[in-house]
């Protein structure tokens, strides 16, 4: 789908630079737009490569242990059919706990690590559990206190301030928290509701 509305833009653009005759900007823009994404991808290096670095120095200092520690008591209450012990639980911290961070590309190994591990404690292998669906809504809205990804990707890009992003994005990703929390909440109530009144 996604791919669908990227070629229907690119169409789109093209179509329009012919119909006002500048048809031949689109290949100068094509060629100077792959560059800049060249330079981008080149300059983020450095710059991934210190947030990755930082993430170790919270990992190893003990930080990460810290946060987990407060992020306990709501993975309980979030998944509820998950032993408190398993390694579903520990890798679903982990990836909690980098997301919190802003590290996406330290949380999705910690991610698909919990999705294998749930996968076990499902009965039937062919349907998503509760907790598999509550853990990727948590996972997808993803609570983040400091965007240190987007922090690089502005950094790169030039921006002055890249860290004023910092503020909106706690209340935005906040609100998209709450809100997946709420309607997986809802859902599960309207399962068991429609689970008992198909039984009766």
């Amino acid at each position: 789908m996604v791919n669908l509305l990227w070629a229907g833009m690119l169409i789109s653009a093209i179509v329009v630079a012919g119909i006002n005759g500048n048809i031949g900007l689109v290949t100068q823009i094509i060629f100077d737009s792959a560059e800049k994404a060249v330079g981008i991808a080149f300059s983020l290096i450095s710059i991934m490569t210190f947030w990755l670095g930082i993430m170790k120095v919270i990992e190893k200092s003990g930080f990460i242990n810290f946060v987990i520690f407060f992020l306990k008591p709501l993975a309980h209450w979030l998944f509820p059919g998950v032993p408190r012990n398993h390694k579903a639980m520990n890798a679903m911290l982990m990836n909690m706990s980098a997301n919190l961070l802003g590290m996406g590309n330290a949380a999705t190994p910690f991610g698909l690590k919990a999705m294998d591990e749930l996968q076990k404690l499902n009965p039937r292998s062919d349907t998503a559990t509760d907790d598999m669906c509550t853990f990727l809504a948590v996972n997808t809205a993803s609570l983040t206190l400091i965007p240190t990804t987007v922090i690089a990707i502005r950094t790169a890009t030039g921006a002055q301030n890249p860290t004023d992003i910092i503020g909106t994005t706690i209340v935005a990703t906040f609100c998209s928290t709450m809100t997946a929390i709420l309607c997986d909440r809802l859902y599960r109530k309207y399962n068991r509701w429609k689970n008992r009144s198909t039984n009766l």
